[in-house]
This record gives C-alpha cells, sequence and structure tokens, in this order.
C-alpha cells in the first residue's frame, strides 16, 4: 500500500459525502495503490449512515467506528494503527483543507523528508477567535520545541509510516507530531495549502481548547528534553529551592555565633524573628521533595524501558560488511 489517507469525522452528515468523492476523485489520479480510513468519533447525527452510503458506492474505504467521542486525538491514533500505506496523509473532515493538494504534499516527501506539514497561509477563519490565538499558540510551540512551523493547528499533513509509528498519542498531542518526528530525527518541510471557508455545520472547537494545548505543550516538552532524564529538570528545579534555603539558614547560624561571641545587634534582632528561619527550612524541604520526584521519575522511566523493552533511541538504518545489504531500522 502507498498511501493512507485519514480522516477523523465527528457530526459531518451535511458534507460527508461529498468529502468522501472529492478524495477519490483526487487519489485515483495519482497512480498509486491508496486507501481512505474515516474514523467516526461518536457522531450523533447521521454521519455513520452516509459514511457507509458513500463507501458502498466508492473503492478503498475503510471505516471505523467509536462507540463515544474520544477526540481528534484518538480518532487519529486509530487511523494511524489502521494505516497500511508507506505515507499517511491526515486531513480534516470539514472540506476547509482541499484533497486536491494532496498530490502537493506528496511532491515534498523527498528522500529525508519525513512530514510534510500544511499552511494555511490564507486562511479562512474569525480572526479574533481562531486565527489569532493559533498565531500565538504557533509562536509558543515553535519557541518551545525548537521546530519553526508557521501552521502547528493545519491537520493536512503527510507522515512517513516509520516515523508516526514510533509516537504515542494522547490529549491534544496530534498537533505535536512534527515535533515528536522532529525528535527521533524525522525531517520536515512545510508547504502552502488552500483553505476554504466552512459551509455545513460549525467547528467543534472554541477558545477552551487553547488551555488544553498549553498543557500539552508542556508534556511535549518535558518528552523532548527531559524524557530520558527526568532528575535533570526536578534536580534544577529543586536547587532553585534548596540552594537559597542553605544559604539562608548558614546566615542564621553564623548571625547566632556572632551574638553569642560579640554581642552583635543586628543578629540579636534576627534572631528574635523565626520569619527566617521557618523560611530557610521550607525552602529546603520543598527542594528535598523536587529532588526526590526526580528519582521517582527516574526509576519510573527505567521500568518503563526495561519491562516493556523500549528502545532509548531510533535507528534509521543498519549495515552489515561482507556483501550484506543497508536495511531500515526501527525509524
Amino acid at each position: 500500500m502507498d498511501i493512507s489517507v485519514v480522516v477523523p469525522v465527528y457530526n459531518e452528515e451535511e458534507c460527508i459525502e461529498a468529502l468522501c468523492d472529492r478524495l477519490h476523485e483526487s487519489l485515483s489520479r495519482l497512480g498509486r495503490t491508496y486507501e481512505i480510513i474515516l474514523v467516526d468519533d461518536g457522531s450523533r447525527d447521521r454521519t455513520w449512515e452516509r459514511m457507509r452510503a458513500a463507501a458502498a458506492r466508492l473503492s478503498n474505504f475503510r471505516l471505523l467506528r467509536f462507540r463515544r467521542n474520544f477526540g481528534q486525538t484518538a480518532a487519529m491514533s486509530a487511523g494511524f494503527d489502521a494505516a497500511r500505506g508507506d505515507v499517511v496523509i491526515t486531513l480534516d473532515a470539514d472540506l476547509q483543507n482541499d484533497p486536491a493538494d494532496i498530490p502537493l504534499l506528496l511532491e515534498r516527501m523527498k528522500p529525508g523528508v519525513d512530514v510534510v506539514s500544511g499552511w494555511r497561509k490564507d486562511r479562512k477563519d474569525p480572526f479574533l477567535t481562531r486565527r489569532l490565538p493559533s498565531m500565538i499558540a504557533n509562536g509558543l510551540i515553535s519557541r518551545i520545541t525548537g521546530v519553526a512551523l508557521h501552521d502547528y493547528g493545519c491537520t493536512l499533513k503527510a507522515y512517513r509510516r516509520e516515523v508516526i509509528k514510533n509516537v504515542r498519542l494522547y490529549g491534544e498531542m496530534h498537533r505535536f507530531i512534527p515535533a515528536l518526528a522532529s525528535w527521533v530525527g524525522g525531517g520536515i518541510e512545510e508547504v502552502v495549502v488552500r483553505h476554504h471557508p466552512r459551509r455545513f455545520g460549525k467547528s467543534k472547537y472554541g477558545l477552551s481548547r487553547t488551555f488544553r494545548v498549553i498543557l500539552d505543550l508542556m508534556t511535549v516538552k518535558f518528552l523532548l528534553r527531559y524524557s530520558m532524564g527526568p532528575m535533570q529538570m526536578f534536580g534544577k528545579i529543586g536547587s532553585l529551592f534548596a540552594a537559597p534555603g542553605a544559604l539562608m539558614l548558614a546566615f542564621i547560624i553564623a548571625a547566632h555565633l556572632s551574638f553569642r561571641l560579640f554581642g552583635t545587634t543586628f543578629a540579636a534582632e534576627l534572631i528574635k524573628r523565626p520569619f527566617w528561619l521557618m523560611t530557610s527550612f521550607m525552602l529546603i524541604f520543598m527542594g528535598m521533595q523536587f529532588i526526590s520526584m526526580g528519582l521517582l521519575a527516574e526509576v519510573q522511566t527505567r521500568i518503563y524501558h526495561e519491562s516493556q523493552s523500549k528502545p532509548t533511541y531510533v535507528l534509521r538504518e543498519t549495515f552489515e560488511s561482507e556483501s550484506s545489504q543497508p536495511t531500515k531500522g526501527n525509524g
């Protein structure tokens, strides 16, 4: 199988048949083997029935249906698990992404490129409620992950299968796949794609989603930088608390000795105020707590990798001498 197209669908009964027709039309012209995987994320309207009707009259469709609404990330994860193509393409079901842009993504999928991300340069959404928050989020994500993209929120993307099979998704993590792919050594390209106004239904996302994205961004940052050494993060935070506390305690001890030996007035005033002593012990205690959390996280990391035989690296290829041919590795 050359290409798998994964489309999360939720309450899109008005446009699902048009989407199926346009996907079939675009992919059938490529001259490659393909499959179209539609994942019904617990729709409450007639989306599933119309999906089945479209799949019955067209070819190369595979349909998945959730028992309830699990969210876009879960739907994409299910599609990735089912996909058999060497290249996996994702797009939204509302026809704001244009299926005719799929060949454009495939053209940019050259050797060394593992992810091609769409950029809705001329986006047809309200500025204050959609485009402005997206611009802020894109800048924040690019800065924190170190992978600069104009449009992380664009679902229209193409991935090599060996890259996404090493990525586990949850929360709102689907938008961070390019950053996670970069972490395992994947090359990333960005291409301008078309974006159409929404003609049917209403958007499933609002400003409330921004907070969840920020929380998941913190998770991604931790995974990208500290997943193999969590003690590095918790130890640094612990030191920020423990070091000032230790210095404060040392100063209080020095003041006490100064008062005992020399009767210093300043030292006497300092000793009379228990606030400084309590604060120093509190800071030291908080530092020890963070360091303890780091130790527990280190133990958990070792258990995770050793119990499931998870590798701590991802190979691109291997090579053996004596006429052996190079073979692809696990990513």
